[in-house]
């Protein structure tokens, strides 16, 4: 079995980065020197997926131009001699097969699944939502797509949460059955953290089967006529048909400004140039020792 495919919803009107959002896509802002959706992509890209299914909207054209080429920028690099760049940008072109798909109204995360199905159509996919951003040595996308393909079973990322962030997350019940594998009993979306089955965070990252998209077809619309992708999981956990994997790595959520600025002095404290002159200066900014 081979998974060649990956579904990555942009439609979302990136809310809780506003102002910053207000005309500039959520998945455009800048991490360090790349916007947030390239990292998704490039995290794709290594772990095997070719073909990049954006889920979008109208007014958000910009994501699939910064994966084409752009000639008037290219014909200015190569007139003034900037090989650097010009390999640079072309290779962001370059990277994947880019398909695009229309979320005419926004209806939460299982209606943008459900709009990919015309694509995917009965092939295995991975989906990756465009505003979380993953770094460890094997992507995250990577792991989960392992145990996929040698369980052939549908299979979630997870990540364990301090006790204050349970109520944000949709927790999974679930039994251990190999370290940092779980059999997935069911899913509980934003608990309390006194009635939470575990600390284990569904993040975003899944590989699912076809099945998928017949449980998201029964989802009983909840909130302002939403489809959540959680519910549909939910009855595939009811069938004894969800793993979940403890993804190992960093993890930042692009829509928590904290979480968004920490990501950006990761990547710039990894620049070994960068970092000689960021480190200082941070310095200055912090009560260090204090």
């Amino acid at each position: 079995m081979e998974i060649k495919k990956v579904v990555i919803p942009v439609a979302g009107w990136g809310t809780r980065s506003l102002p910053a959002t207000k005309n500039i896509p959520k998945e455009m802002l800048p991490v360090y020197n790349k916007p947030v959706v390239q990292y998704v992509v490039e995290e794709a890209q290594a772990s095997g997926l070719q073909d990049v299914v954006f889920v979008t909207n109208r007014n958000k054209t910009i994501i699939e131009d910064h994966f084409d080429y752009n000639l008037t920028l290219e014909d200015l690099l190569t007139r003034t001699n900037k090989t650097e760049m010009l390999k640079m940008v072309r290779e962001v072109a370059e990277m994947v097969n880019i398909i695009s798909v229309r979320q005419k109204k926004q209806l939460g995360l299982g209606h943008a699944v459900l709009c990919a199905r015309e694509v995917c159509k009965n092939d295995p996919f991975a989906v990756m939502v465009g505003d979380d951003l993953m770094f460890s040595m094997e992507p995250g996308i990577k792991q989960l797509l392992t145990v996929a393909m040698t369980e052939h079973m549908p299979v979630i990322g997870v990540m364990e949460v301090p006790p204050h962030m349970v109520s944000r997350y949709g927790i999974i019940d679930g039994e251990e059955f190999a370290p940092g594998m779980y059999r997935v009993r069911d899913l509980v979306e934003k608990p309390k953290v006194n009635e939470a089955p575990s600390r284990l965070a569904i993040v975003g990252r899944y590989v699912l089967f076809p099945d998928i998209f017949y449980h998201l077809e029964k989802v009983t619309p909840g909130h302002g006529g939403e489809i959540q992708l959680t519910d549909a999981l939910k009855g595939l956990a009811g069938n004894n048909r969800l793993l979940a994997v403890k993804i190992q790595g960093q993890r930042f959520d692009a829509g928590d400004w904290v979480d968004y600025l920490t990501a950006n002095i990761y990547f710039a404290l990894h620049d070994e140039v960068l970092r000689e002159s960021l480190v200082p200066r941070l310095r200055e900014l912090l009560p260090f020792g204090n």
